[in-house]
């Protein structure tokens, strides 16, 4: 942490609003903030880094050598998956903070979108307009819905985002569980958190399971909700074992990343009624490429990586970092903190 009376000098290279620069240039007299919106390390001058000593960035990393004085790294996103190969991510007296939280809202509204779009039946909606067709009356049963009320939601990562997927299914009237690294640490004080939004004191779960019991979680679910990042440990967590395990009635929701489903097991499961359907919104390769036989699957929703896009992104962004900016000057403890060993 620095000294609390030095000047700190910030340099932001992601693309920011002039009343959001003025908002982190009021913060304190101490911050000589520089502005170099870039998408590439080429992109900012070599001799600003000397001095740099907080970095505001997504991907734009300099070598260590290049800004020795550099001591913290916001990023602009939650997950640093993307950074794993920068070797400053990797240094002892560097700190990685993440925009963890900010996507909590808009992404817990996308996959209960889908998990009501699946229980109501509108795949076979829009597929019924699609073919301009009407059903006869004994088709009617087609359309039967899996309520969510009474149904079970399985939780892979309770972090920001599942933690308020759980808040709001709890209101819907589903039994919530949840696949947790540490089952043993159901609160979450470390993190930034929207007001009234998420669950930081762990009560909105019915039970919690260790990573190594996902297939034992995944046979009671009706819909399972994948939130975890990127890490060695989470790489195709979900295989064919994982797929046999789910009811052939449930139905998959990936908004963490795509590389923690095997794909291919994936498709297999689906085109074999082992699983009901899915809903990805992140995949191995983005975007999907046109040849890709997932966008032919009836029984799947493919988007974007859209799930977590908002209009106020910025804002909410800047607020978490003003937060975390105000602790770094105190020299206090940081928020959402990525820890190199677990990758997050």
């Amino acid at each position: 942490m620095p000294n609390t009376s030095t000047a700190v000098q910030l340099l932001i290279t992601v693309e920011l609003q002039d009343d959001l620069l003025e908002t982190l240039r009021d913060i304190s007299s101490r911050i000589e903030l520089l502005y170099h919106p870039a998408r590439h390390l080429a992109d900012v001058p070599g001799d600003i880094w000397a001095e740099v000593e907080i970095l505001y960035t997504t991907r734009v990393m300099p070598d260590p050598a290049l800004a020795p004085k550099l001591r913290w790294i916001q990023v602009h996103s939650a997950g640093v998956d993307h950074l794993r190969d920068q070797s400053i991510t990797q240094a002892d007296d560097v700190i990685i903070t993440t925009t963890s939280g900010i996507h909590t809202t808009n992404i817990t509204e996308y996959v209960m979108m889908m998990m009501l779009a699946f229980g109501h039946r509108l795949p076979l909606m829009m597929a019924n307009k699609t073919n301009a067709h009407w059903p006869e009356s004994h088709e009617y049963d087609d359309f039967l819905p899996q309520e969510l009320r009474g149904s079970t939601v399985g939780i892979v990562g309770y972090g920001s985002i599942g933690r308020e997927i759980a808040r709001i299914a709890r209101a819907f009237g589903l039994s919530v569980l949840a696949v947790k690294r540490d089952v043993r640490q159901p609160t979450d004080h470390d993190s930034y958190v929207i007001p009234g939004t998420g669950d930081p004191n762990g009560e909105c779960f019915d039970r919690l399971y260790p990573p190594e019991a996902l297939n034992t979680m995944v046979r009671e679910c009706d819909f399972v909700v994948i939130t975890v990042p990127l890490t060695d440990d989470t790489h195709l967590m979900f295989g064919p074992d994982t797929f046999e395990a789910m009811k052939p009635s449930a139905y998959l929701i990936n908004v963490g990343r795509g590389g923690v489903i095997d794909e291919q097991a994936l498709l297999h499961a689906l085109q074999n009624d082992q699983i009901a359907g899915a809903a990805l919104d992140v995949f191995h390769a983005e975007p999907l490429p046109a040849d890709s036989p997932l966008w032919k699957q009836p029984n799947l929703i493919i988007s974007p990586h859209v799930s977590g896009n908002t209009s106020d992104y910025n804002q909410r962004a800047v607020a978490l970092f003003v937060e975390n900016l105000e602790r770094y000057l105190a020299g206090k403890s940081l928020l959402n903190r990525v820890e190199a060993a677990r990758g997050y």
